[in-house]
């Protein structure tokens, strides 16, 4: 399928998608925004249910969740290479589904045949999240802000406040660790299960093997403008035609590029090795606080080593907390949670503690 997508391309396209190349390398270098940012409010927004026994309602899930932890998940388009990441997010909210209340809102400009379409995907997925569409449209709800060039916008909501905010271009599953840790803080999981973890339950729900799970998380790919990707019906005779032929194709690009990335990195997909992931979460309560503070992606260098310096300190007497500190540190740092830097300084910590 893929060589036939790049045949056609080539053919029938090129010029069109030599351009579209180009605007989607310029979006890529440009740093983006979407939505609220953490500390600002959230704002109640109406949506309405798209599957399930009350499909057509219309509610207002601020109002509902009445500022219990929320992850508000905006959908632009689906593509292939979203959908671990779509179901990573889903696995979570179900498994703290009493912590966590978690929404999957498609924005599409069709609505009528997104409402047909999207149950599909939610079978194809396993979605077990609420799923929605925002009655209004491909903007979303007006004071948002949601910006159309990501495909995906996770807002993470406490208290009616955001917390973290992910906007994604092109998100893929190499931004699960960073969103399931924002989620893990909002709702108080101090021990929140991996990435790999939740791919294997999603694995399981499916009742598939995993060499066979990516053929299952392809759904019919739904781009900005609410219709499945199709080159063939791209009209390239009227100036309207070419406008629009461009924004299908740049986004038909990313998942190419994306398809052939994945292809070179691993061509032939083998079973993944289940891999033993080192370390434990400490369970001495100070200094799990202290290792939650430490992997704040907010954090500057001098908050770090002020972090490192009090565990340093609560634990040097006590070889039972160095021991949970070490099998602490070895976890966060072998699922680089934290800024870079903090990386580099815990790794140092933890060395210095085991000798």
């Amino acid at each position: 399928m893929l060589a036939h997508m790049i045949n056609h391309c080539r053919r029938h396209v090129w010029p069109v998608m030599l351009l579209g190349s180009l605007a989607s390398t310029s979006l890529a270098q440009d740093r983006v925004f979407s939505g609220p940012q953490p500390g600002e409010k959230i704002t109640p927004f109406k949506v309405v249910e798209v599957r399930g026994p009350t499909a057509g309602k219309e509610r207002d899930l601020v109002a509902e969740n009445n500022g219990a932890p929320t992850a508000l998940v905006f959908v632009h388009g689906i593509e292939r290479s979203m959908a671990p990441l779509m179901t990573v997010i889903d696995q979570y909210g179900a498994a703290r589904k009493d912590l966590l209340r978690t929404a999957f809102i498609f924005l599409t400009a069709d609505r009528v045949a997104s409402e047909k379409r999207l149950p599909a995907v939610g079978q194809s997925l396993r979605l077990q999240s609420l799923m929605a569409l925002s009655p209004d449209g491909l903007e979303g709800p007006g004071n948002y802000g949601l910006n159309k060039n990501c495909l995906m916008t996770i807002v993470v909501a406490k208290d009616n406040k955001v917390v973290a905010n992910f906007a994604l271009v092109q998100p893929g599953i190499a931004d699960a660790p960073q969103v399931i840790g924002a989620l893990a803080d909002a709702c108080g999981d101090s021990h929140p299960p991996t990435v790999e973890e939740l791919r294997a339950r999603q694995q399981a729900l499916a009742g598939t093997a995993p060499a066979r799970m990516a053929a299952r998380e392809e759904p019919t790919m739904m781009r900005p403008g609410g219709g499945a990707s199709d080159l063939t019906s791209l009209d390239l005779e009227s100036e309207k035609g070419l406008r629009e032929a461009v924004k299908a194709l740049i986004a038909e690009v990313r998942a190419l590029r994306q398809e052939l990335n994945a292809l070179r990195a691993n061509p032939r997909e083998p079973t993944p090795e289940k891999r033993e992931i080192p370390g434990a979460a400490p369970t001495d309560e100070k200094l799990l606080s202290m290792l939650r503070s430490f992997i704040q992606k907010t954090n500057d260098d001098a908050t770090v080593d002020a972090v490192l310096r009090r565990v340093e300190y609560y634990v040097k007497e006590n070889p039972e907390l160095r021991k949970q500190a070490i099998d602490g540190w070895k976890r966060v740092i072998y699922l680089k949670y934290g800024t870079d830097y903090a990386l580099k300084a815990g790794q140092e910590m933890v060395e210095r503690l085991e000798k």
